[in-house]
């Protein structure tokens, strides 16, 4: 009899495991990124905005952000080098309206953003994509998932044409935050694809 009893109460608490981990796993793939995006991008569209001189100096944002109200929306970020390294990173997060004009207001401050239709918008993430793609450079990791929050719009509902590099060649601007390593290692991944005259690189003066 006490051996059953053990038994009984090992299958239960085997049990009450495999629930709370069911559960957790429930949760996680509730919150994830693929899922948050999917959610978001039923809602109804209230900004789609970039960065005015992008095509000037070759480096900007793309923000769009859906909500049902403007008092909570789902924002979505993604930091663009149109010289060389092409989607370098992408954010969603969702946040109240006052944070997200507290949000805009310190961007406008430095770099001043316009407003663009969401199918351009969508098709300069995918062509930027692509070509830095054919230069070496893969897109942020989380972009595929975090570019569905386009939803329905469509690419193709754009005839814009971008030209990206400087002077028909791509153009490597390391960052303050770049390593030496790191600086390196792009150059050598460009004239990999592009040989040594085929990029160029600009170094802080």
């Amino acid at each position: 009899m006490a051996i059953n009893m053990a038994q009984k109460r090992a299958r239960k608490a085997q049990k009450r495991k495999l629930v709370v981990a069911q559960k957790r796993q429930a949760e996680a793939i509730e919150n994830s990124l693929p899922a948050r995006v999917l959610r978001a991008s039923s809602a109804p569209i209230q900004h789609c905005l970039l960065t005015e001189s992008l095509s000037e100096i070759g480096m900007g944002m793309l923000v769009l952000t859906r909500g049902v109200t403007r008092d909570y929306v789902t924002m979505s970020s993604f930091l663009l080098d149109t010289c060389c390294l092409g989607i370098k990173d992408v954010m969603v997060d969702r946040i109240d309206g006052e944070d997200f004009e507290d949000y805009m207001e310190a961007i406008n401050a430095d770099a001043p953003m316009v407003d663009v239709d969401p199918a351009y918008a969508r098709k300069l993430l995918r062509d930027l994509a692509a070509w830095s793609q054919s230069i070496g450079f893969a897109p942020h990791r989380a972009f595929a998932a975090t570019e569905r929050i386009f939803g329905d719009v469509s690419a193709d509902a754009s005839d814009a044409v971008f030209g990206f590099g400087r002077d028909g060649k791509p153009v490597y601007i390391p960052g303050p935050d770049d390593s030496p390593y790191l600086i390196r290692q792009r150059v050598e991944q460009l004239r990999k694809h592009l040989g040594n005259d085929g990029f160029g690189l600009e170094t802080a003066a």
